[in-house]
This record gives structure tokens, sequence and C-alpha cells, in this order.
């Protein structure tokens, strides 16, 4: 385990991408316990309407959201950046176990401690449900997708 997680604050755009990036990436791997690391011991939360503080419950909550939303599947972008903030929008698709798919629509401002740990996480998030043949994602962004014009699409 560390205690650091590059890149650091203060970002440029070439940080804040692959921050993102890797957020996208550990956040698609569904380990509740590899993506807590990357919070600081007592980052706080809002997500939705759930308000959470540090890594248990961080693994508790992310445990619980998997355990329901199966077959995740995430793209992340980078919005702006400034300093030792980022502010993303995404989209995920998962299905709940009677089948029905669902797109989920949102925005989340991140800010981070020196060490590149994330120590404050705000999410807004609007779900939509979707039909299978509808379906945009399939599994983790394949690496010829990644990168400038690969955008997520609005709608």
């Amino acid at each position: 385990m560390t205690d650091a997680r590059p890149p650091f604050p203060p970002f440029d755009l070439d940080s804040a991408l692959a921050k993102v990036q890797a957020a996208e990436d550990a956040w698609n791997s569904r380990d509740p316990h590899q993506v807590a690391l990357a919070y600081t011991e007592d980052s706080a939360w809002r997500n939705r309407d759930v308000f959470v503080t540090g890594r248990e419950e961080i693994i508790e909550f992310l445990t619980a959201k998997w355990a329901r939303e199966l077959d995740y599947a995430l793209r992340k972008s980078l919005w702006d950046f400034h300093d030792n903030r980022i502010a993303v929008r995404f989209q995920y698709e998962c299905r709940n176990a009677e089948g029905q798919w669902f797109r989920s629509y949102g925005n989340e401002l991140w800010e981070f401690a020196d060490n590149g740990l994330m120590r404050r996480r705000e999410a807004s998030i609007n779900d939509l449900p979707i039909k299978e043949a509808d379906r945009r994602y399939f599994g983790p962004r394949p690496h010829s997708e990644r990168g400038p014009g690969h955008d997520i699409p609005l709608f």
C-alpha cells in the first residue's frame, strides 16, 4: 500500500487526463479495495444522496454498489481542471438482477491532497433505463479508444 498516487497536483492537461483514465480503469476493475486506495484515509464523498467518509465506508459503499449494479462498465471524460481539482463527466452502464439495463449520466468534482490521493468527491448522477440493444459499453475502454478524439457522447 502506498500513501502517494501520481500524478500529483497541480495538474496540467496531461496529468489531469492521466488521473481521469486511472480512475476509470480502477472503477472498471470493480474491486472496492483497489479503488479505495486512491482516496485519502478520511476522504469525504457525496454520491447522489449518500455521504461517505473514509476508506472503510468507501469499500462498503462500492461493495454494495457492484453487488446490485451488475456488468458495470464506465467511461469518464475530463471536463476541466485547476490546481488540485478536476471536474469530470461520466457515463456507465449496468443491469440489475432482473435484467433491466441502465445508463447513468453524471458529473464529479474531485479535490486532491498533495500526495495525489483524492480527499473529496462529489457526484451527481441520473439513471436512464435502456434496452440491452442500446448498450454502448462492454467492459473497460480498449486502448484503441483512449486519448484525444474519444470523448463520451452526450446522449
